[in-house]
Parts: C-alpha cells; structure tokens; sequence
C-alpha cells in the first residue's frame, strides 16, 4: 500500500508543479510574444470599427439626420413646372350652316413659385422636433456602443478563460490517466484490488467529460469572439481590470449613471420631441399664409378665335383659416399630449433602471473583488492540501481515492479561480457602461471616435442632391 500510494504521490506532485501558481494556472498556455498577441485595446478598437451592429446603428443615425433638411425645406420655396401639349379636333357649325373642321396642337407652359409666409408655426416646431431627434439618436447611438464593446470584451474574456480551463482539464485528464496506469499495473502484481482501478478509471471518464465540455465551450466562445470582433482569436493577452475609471463609491456610480448614461439622456430628449410634438400638431388649428408667383405661356391653332396665344405671369397671396376638419387636428393634438406623458414616465422608468444597474454593477464589481481573493486563496490551500494527502499516502495513511479527491479538489479550485478573475474583468468594464462612460475616449483606444455631428454638418443645410457624403 505504501508503495502504491507512494507512486500516485509522485505523480500528483509532477502534476502540481506545473499547475502551481495562480498566474501560471490562469495563464496556462498562453504566454506568447506580445508583438505576436492581440491584446483588448486592440480587439475593441477593431469591434469598434467592424462591428456590423454598430455600423448598422450608424447608419441608421444618418438616416435620422436626414429629418432636420426635411423640415427645413418649410421654409424654401417650392418651385414647380407645368408642360402640357396635345392633339384637339375641333368642328364649328357656321352661321350660314357650314362645317368647319380643323386639328388642333394646343400646348403650355408654366412655372410657378410658392412661398409659405405662415403655417401656424408648424416648420420652426418641425425643426425643432427633427433636431431633438438627432440628439436622441446619437445618444441611442452611444449605448449601443457601449453595448458592443462589452459584448467584445466579455467574448474576449471568455475565451481567455475557456482556454485556460481547457488546458486545466487536460492537466487533470494527464494526471488522471498516469494515475489510471500505475494503479493497473499494481493490481497486475495483486497490490491493490479492482475497486481501485474502477475508482481511477471512474475518475479519469469524468475527466475526460470535463475536458470535452471544456472544448465546446472554448469553441462556442471562439465563434462569438468572431462575430463580435470581426475576425478569430488569435493569441490573447490577458487583460486587466479598468478600475482606474471606476467611481470610489456607489451613490457616485448612481449619481453618474442617474446624469450620464445615454439611455437616461436619449429618454429626455423624447420627452422634448413629444412636448415639442404638441406645437406640430397645434398648428393645424391656425390660419396658413402663402404667396404664389406663376408665367405661363399657351398656344392654340384654332382659326376661328381671335388669338392664336396667350401668356400670362400672377402673383397670388391666399390666407386660410380653419373652421373644422371634422375633429382631425383636435384629436391629434390630444394624441400628442397623451404621448408626452408616455415619454415622461418612460423616462423615470429609464432613470430607475440605470440607478438599478449601477448599484448591480458596483455590488458585482465589488463582489468580483472578493470573489477573486477568496478563490486565490483556495487554490493554494487546496495545493497545499494536495501536498498533504500525498505524504500522508507515502506513509500509508491515504488511499488512491483519498489522491484522487484532493486533485479533484484542485482542479476545481483552479476553474472557479479562471471564472472569478474572468468576472473581475467583465464586472468593471459593466461598472463602466452603466455610469455611461464606457467609449473609446475613455478607455483610449487607437481608433478614431466616430464623430456623428460630422454627417450631421453635412447634410443640414442641403438644398438639392441626391449623393450621400459618403458617394453613395
């Protein structure tokens, strides 16, 4: 028995000498040259850049800036010109009871101007409201970048973790494998029974589960690591929390998240663009001016008339006045009193849910913290047990299966360490999204920030064209 368990001691103690240590436990495996590595600025930078979500919520935002030259063409003339020419056959009965026929090619032309003096001050309300919508957008346009790069870092961090449980397992299945021979070749010699080659092989299936459930989620994070960053993982470095931007307590993060986070801020500018939406609808109830300028020409081939044509140039002012619509422009205006007040108290729901995610995210941060600690200190007091059990194996006051547990022991310390310190990461960069600074001038990345007003600028004040600035 003491040369039995001596054996399965040697063995055990070769298998923690290389697992030993909480970095090289985490970091198994992935020590690589950091010129050859990509580290997590540099996959974010790229999410940031390729992320199809993201490019698509860009887009989108452009399409939204498009709103405010709509409403500013209220205040432009419209221009517009009339081509009309065809084909009359005329028959004229005389007064002597004669019959005169004749094919006729009349036509005209025309241009005419129209110019709103007054609408009930429906364009300025329209402007108004077209421009909130575009800082609602480029706020609904900041968290989802905020959502992409954590999405991006939690694909990153998993399957730094996954790789790191990968290679954990297979310590333990090496172990366990070694274990399995040595027991067989004891029972070979009758040291030992069949129960303990039953446990070893018990053991060592388990293992190989282990190690297998392991692989499908190293594979599973690899694929979601590629949608996300825009190309596979390469070699990865491990990353390090950004506590560094973090708030020092939690009524800070509260405070920040209840001022910053740009789903509180996109829920007020709505507000605005309802309230705004009243005047819009108002308006219909007022009187309207226009002022039309219009020249024609026309030409007529009849015989029997005393003018071969005409030409004629006007200008028309025209004042309206509504009396009733039938209750149209009542029943909107109550509609949009109706969606300011949806507005305002989505935006105190807005503002409950990010106070709600900031405390989540500060206690999660905070229990990461200890999270770590305690599983560090698991893993060495479960190396140090190991250590333990195998000596008392030599003297024979241990079996294979009392080895066996103590490994088993390790090798789960080790995978809830991997996780923790896998949590630790994500929980700050959580912590960071949810006080709303989670962007690329924060964290510093090497990417140019996507400057939304730039589009914005750009097309605002466009009288004509059908090319976006980007050529399309």
């Amino acid at each position: 028995m003491v040369g039995r368990a001596g054996s399965v001691g040697h063995v055990g103690r070769r298998v923690l000498r290389s697992g030993m240590g909480v970095a090289a436990t985490i970091c198994a495996g992935l020590a690589v040259n950091p010129a050859q590595a990509e580290a997590l600025p540099e996959a974010l930078a790229k999410a940031y850049q390729t992320n199809p979500q993201l490019n698509a919520e860009r887009a989108r935002q452009r399409g939204t800036d498009e709103n405010v030259p709509q409403a500013l063409a209220g205040y432009r003339p419209q221009i517009v010109a009339s081509l009309s020419a065809g084909l009359q056959a005329v028959r004229d009965l005389l007064p002597n009871n004669t019959i005169q026929t004749a094919t006729l090619k009349p036509w005209t032309i025309g241009i005419t101007v129209t110019q709103t003096l007054f609408n009930g001050f429906k364009t300025a309300n329209s402007v108004r409201v077209a421009e909130l919508q575009v800082q609602s957008g480029r706020e609904a346009l900041r968290n989802v970048g905020q959502g992409v790069l954590l999405d991006a870092v939690t694909a990153y961090t998993n399957v730094l973790a996954n790789q790191s449980l990968v290679e954990a397992q297979r310590a333990n299945v090496t172990f366990l494998r070694e274990t399995q021979g040595i027991v067989q070749k004891r029972l070979n010699a009758g040291d030992v029974t069949p129960t303990d080659t039953s446990q070893a092989e018990a053991r060592l299936n388990r293992g190989l589960s282990d190690l297998n459930a392991a692989e499908v989620n190293l594979a599973i994070s690899q694929a979601t690591y590629a949608q996300v960053i825009g190309n596979p993982p390469a070699k990865l470095i491990p990353p390090e929390p950004v506590d560094r931007y973090l708030p020092r307590s939690r009524d800070e993060a509260t405070a920040l998240a209840f001022r910053n986070h740009p789903a509180v801020l996109a829920a007020g500018f709505d507000v605005d663009v309802a309230s705004t939406s009243i005047r819009v609808a108002e308006s219909s109830l007022l009187p309207q001016a226009t002022l039309q300028g219009s020249v024609s020409r026309s030409r007529d081939s009849d015989p029997t008339l005393g003018t071969f044509g005409t030409d004629q140039a006007s200008v028309v002012a025209q004042v309206t006045a509504p009396i009733y619509d039938g209750g149209t422009a009542a029943s909107q205006t109550r509609q949009a009193k109706e969606v300011a007040a949806q507005s305002r108290l989505v935006l105190d729901q807005v503002r409950n849910q990010a106070r709600t995610a900031a405390i989540g995210a500060w206690v999660a941060h905070e229990g990461a913290k200890v999270a770590v600690s305690a599983s560090e200190s698991e893993v060495r007091a479960a190396g140090v047990a190991l250590q333990g059990v195998q000596k008392e194996a030599q003297g024979g006051q241990r079996t294979t299966v009392d080895v066996l547990n103590s490994q088993q022991d390790l090798t789960s310390a080790k995978a809830r360490l991997i996780g923790a310190q896998r949590d630790r990461v994500i929980a700050s960069y959580t912590l960071l999204s949810a006080i709303g600074r989670l962007d690329v001038k924060t964290l510093g990345l090497n990417t140019p920030d996507y400057l939304p007003e730039v589009h914005y600028h750009q097309v605002r004040d466009a009288w004509h064209g059908l090319r976006t600035p980007s050529g399309q």
